[in-house]
């Protein structure tokens, strides 16, 4: 089965990725980066991958990981280990901006969303609500026309 690889970024790469996300947190004003307290989390669970989307309020996005962008591959990205890793290196991204409280809002029905919630709650973010936002059809699509013999 082979050991578990997962992609560990060069020095160089955190530096471009920190000047990405610090550029983005710059108000208007000509002052450094300012510390973001609050933000929101999306947690997208499919059958294939697992992925966590931080936003400011407002729901511009800061910062995104996956289970494929952090080196599982194949449907090891669809595990609660996966997803739980997912979380462990988005919180760390997380704290080196600042964000203390999140509001969570889970879409879809993937193995990862349960794990995924937990490891946040786990390293210590403060989480204000957990909303479930899976879509769910009222009424279903459309069914085939009559057939016609």
């Amino acid at each position: 089965m082979g050991k578990k690889r997962i992609i560990k970024k060069t020095e160089e790469e955190v530096l471009k990725e920190r000047e990405k996300i610090e550029a983005k947190m710059r108000k208007e004003t000509k002052v450094g980066p300012r510390k973001l307290k609050e933000g929101k989390v999306y947690i997208a669970s499919s059958y294939n991958n697992t992925l966590m989307t931080l936003t400011n309020p407002q729901g511009d996005v800061l910062l995104w990981k996956s289970a494929g962008s952090i080196g599982f591959k194949g449907t090891k990205k669809a595990t609660p280990f996966a997803a739980s890793k997912v979380a462990e290196v988005f919180i760390d991204d997380a704290r080196r901006l600042g964000v203390e409280r999140v509001e969570v809002l889970v879409r879809g029905i993937g193995s990862g969303r349960e794990s995924a919630l937990r490891s946040l709650a786990n390293r210590g973010l403060d989480i204000v609500s957990i909303k479930d936002v899976t879509p769910i059809p009222h009424n279903g699509c459309r069914p085939p026309k009559a057939r016609r013999v």
